[in-house]
């Protein structure tokens, strides 16, 4: 079972409407779950990640489409994160 909007906007503190313009932008995909005459969405633990790291970049200043590309790069190759987080030990 995935993330439902209120667990990803409390976990993230990403505010809702920026959620729901990164999936508008297409740059996550929860699937749409009905429930009755609800419809509620729920997001996959790849989705999750991606709009942790793109509201990363998005509080650094960066626009939509830089944050998700960065964010994208970081989640492919997590030794840039690692690589960025040490310090050369000094002699």
């Amino acid at each position: 079972m995935g993330t439902r909007t209120p667990d990803l906007l409390a976990k993230i503190d990403i505010p809702r409407q920026k959620l729901y313009y990164l999936e508008q932008k297409g740059f996550i995909k929860p699937q749409k779950i009905t429930i009755g005459d609800k419809e509620f969405r729920e997001y996959s633990d790849e989705d999750v990640r991606k709009v942790e790291f793109i509201w990363k970049y998005l509080k650094k200043g960066f626009k939509y489409k830089i944050a998700y590309e960065k964010a994208m790069e970081e989640i492919q190759n997590p030794q840039l994160s690692l690589a960025k987080a040490e310090k050369p030990a000094s002699s």
